[in-house]
């Protein structure tokens, strides 16, 4: 599996792996390798998503912290 698949990627195969699924696209023995792969790829997905959460809170959490000057923000003279 590619390590650096961008999220976008990773959501187009697995939507590609479905409608082959829901299609009947895939025999038996095609279909246990795709399913594999198919959780590798929600894995890779869940790991970004959260990653990307992480980063979110932290800068949110940076900007609620020190975002504001002596009780003035938001106030205009």
């Amino acid at each position: 599996m590619k390590k650096n698949i961008k999220y976008e990627e990773a959501v187009r195969e697995l939507e590609n792996i479905v409608a082959q699924m829901e299609n009947g696209q895939l025999d038996i023995d095609t279909l246990s390798a795709r399913l594999a792969r198919a959780q590798e790829l929600v894995e890779v997905c869940k790991s970004k998503l959260l990653k990307t959460d992480n980063e979110i809170k932290k800068l949110l959490d940076k900007g609620s912290n020190g975002g504001s000057v002596s009780g003035q923000e938001g106030k205009f003279s």
